[in-house]
């Protein structure tokens, strides 16, 4: 079994935050424990916030490894120029350097079959460059994602918007929308 934290959880949302809010939320609890509880238990409280303290360290370590705005903002630039067969190409070593296994599709609304841990994933990226996303792409690779019993779907686009339409299509039947940012930071995540 699979878990998942809740989106709008006090951990997802610290984990989305920069590194030092968690850090700040373990200082101000540990100083109203000091303030508010009787002497010989303002250590519990204190001891309390080291889940915060580990999420913390966690989004820090995250944030160090990320590339930096300018890097992304310069890996988009690039991807914005590729021609398809190589942004294609680039796709594909991106998940294995993430040790995924890699399949090209021969035809049809699939251009990677992407596996790891016998789960199957099918990548939709040729639209990547589209104006604007509707949600007919969604249901050709939702429609696929059934025929060949994948568990996950991924849209990829760097530009354009996306129609409120599909992005709902999208979260209901499991299709994960990569844009701009994500794809940019899939392209420069090293090991």
């Amino acid at each position: 079994m699979k878990f998942k934290m809740a989106e709008k959880s006090l951990f997802a949302v610290l984990l989305r935050s920069p590194w030092w809010v968690s850090f700040l939320v373990v200082g101000v609890i540990a100083l109203a424990a000091g303030a508010l509880l009787p002497r010989e238990y303002a250590y519990v409280g204190a001891v309390g916030t080291l889940p915060i303290f580990v999420v913390g360290c966690i989004a820090a370590w995250r944030q160090l490894r990320a590339p930096s705005p300018a890097k992304v903002e310069e890996m988009l630039g690039a991807i914005n120029s590729m021609p398809w067969r190589t942004f294609c190409d680039a796709l594909e070593a991106a998940w294995v350097r993430d040790g995924c296994t890699v399949e090209k599709p021969r035809s049809g609304p699939v251009d990677l079959r992407v596996a790891k841990g016998g789960q199957a994933t099918l990548v939709s990226a040729k639209r990547w460059k589209a104006a604007t996303h509707g949600v007919e792409p969604m249901r050709e690779l939702q429609a696929a994602m059934q025929a060949q019993g994948a568990s996950a779907g991924i849209y990829v686009m760097t530009q354009g918007q996306l129609s409120d339409n599909a992005r709902l299509f999208a979260r209901d039947n499991g299709i994960t929308v990569l844009q701009g940012p994500g794809v940019a930071a899939l392209l420069l995540a090293k090991d």
